[in-house]
């Protein structure tokens, strides 16, 4: 058991962390698209394949990361991520000195490679806390993303132009000095459970198809993954639709930081919020905020209505993703939790990866509003899985008492 002060020194490194390296998601994704139609000449539906590139490599890397922090432990495999979101920042500026926009696809795909191994600093936290820490240390890790909602957007303000005539390449340059600062903050971390040939302790270990089918984890995974899905599908869009509607690069780059703040801004009390009312309801409460963010969106396409919905989308996906994580934690036992945790990101992220490519296809073939539209039965399938999962519970509780 590792003591509660040593926990919330881990929580609090791997937040800082999360903090500076969490701000290359931010700007590959609110400047992947706006780059990606720089470089196309013609057809501008692919201008969100480099994003997609960005979340395939995230799903394409969660197995490998999960299996090398196994081998060198999580410290030492978190800070080799890092040097791989180093290169994939180092490439993509020059992809677009290069006028290449498959070669800048490819770099935001190893950065998205290196992001997953910040995917795992909440699972990190929640293994190395004790029971009753749990929940709230996977919301600490995830405060660090406050201050990526302003790192990241600031980055892209200050450094698009670095380099003009080539525009965004200062943008992605600037991705390696983040990684820079990310390793030197990981020097910090103590995780005494993830030593080499700790995690690999196998002997009460189950079949990981018998884990994956518990309906626990099915309905968090569900919920989770319509929580992440939606939220990468609508934000993807927003800057391609807001630059469309006569809106600046600038104001979409700001409404993203409204919307990466919105992420991350409740995560101060999500932890509180989900011992007190339980997973499933916050769960519910983030779905609820979805919905809000596609009737925001369909309202109109003002300023105001951009970054209202964008804000709902963030805090809506908070609740829902905190909420999914915190229960799939629940579902194996230490001796699960690589081959789990990986499975888990894999197909997580490989969904994240496809609402990408097809936010950009939706948006340039049927509008902003039909790529809205969507956002509701999805919604309505969670909601479906949540309710499901509350009925058995009920029937498992009143068939004990009459057992009794």
């Amino acid at each position: 058991m590792v003591a509660p002060n040593i926990a919330r020194r881990n929580a609090i490194v791997l937040a800082a962390s999360q903090a500076v390296v969490g701000s290359a998601p931010s700007i590959c994704i609110s400047m992947g698209g706006l780059a990606g139609a720089y470089l196309l000449a013609a057809d501008k539906s692919l201008a969100t394949a480099p994003v997609t590139g960005f979340n395939v490599g995230v799903a394409l890397g969660a197995v490998p990361a999960a299996a090398l922090m196994r081998a060198i432990g999580r410290r030492n495999g978190f800070r080799s991520g890092l040097l791989l979101t180093a290169c994939g920042g180092g490439l993509a500026a020059l992809a677009l000195f290069h006028d290449s926009f498959w070669f800048f696809c490819l770099a935001l795909l190893l950065v998205g490679g290196g992001n997953s191994f910040v995917q795992q600093y909440r699972f990190a936290a929640a293994d190395n806390a004790p029971g009753a820490f749990k929940a709230s240390a996977i919301a600490w890790v995830m405060t660090g993303g406050i201050f990526a909602a302003i790192i990241g957007p600031q980055t892209v303000i200050w450094t698009r132009q670095l380099f003009a005539p080539v525009m965004f390449a200062g943008c992605f340059a600037a991705i390696i000095g983040l990684a820079a600062i990310g390793f030197v903050i990981l020097s910090f971390l103590r995780l005494p459970n993830d030593l080499p040939g700790v995690a690999a302790e196998t002997h009460d270990a189950r079949p990981l198809a018998v884990i994956l089918r518990q309906p626990r984890f099915l309905v968090g995974f569900l919920c989770g993954v319509g929580s992440y899905g939606l939220m990468s599908f609508v934000m993807t869009g927003a800057p391609l639709a807001m630059v469309g509607c006569g809106l600046s690069t600038d104001q979409a780059a700001l409404g993203i930081s409204w919307h990466v703040l919105a992420m991350y801004g409740p995560s101060f009390f999500t932890g509180k919020l989900i011992s007190r009312f339980g997973k499933e309801r916050i769960i519910a409460i983030g779905l609820t905020l979805l919905v809000g963010c596609a009737l925001v969106s369909l309202s109109g396409i003002h300023l105001w209505q951009f970054w209202a919905a964008l804000v709902l989308l963030g805090a809506g996906w908070n609740f829902g993703f905190i909420g999914a994580t915190a229960m799939i934690a629940e579902t194996y036992r230490p001796s699960e939790k690589n081959k789990v945790q990986g499975t888990h990101d894999l197909m997580l992220f490989a969904t994240v990866a496809f609402s990408s490519l097809m936010s950009g296809r939706v948006y340039n073939d049927y509008g902003w509003d039909v790529l809205n539209w969507i956002v509701l039965p999805v919604v309505l399938a969670c909601f479906a899985a949540l309710g499901a999962l509350s009925l058995r519970k009920t029937r498992e509780s009143a068939g004990e008492r009459r057992a009794s």
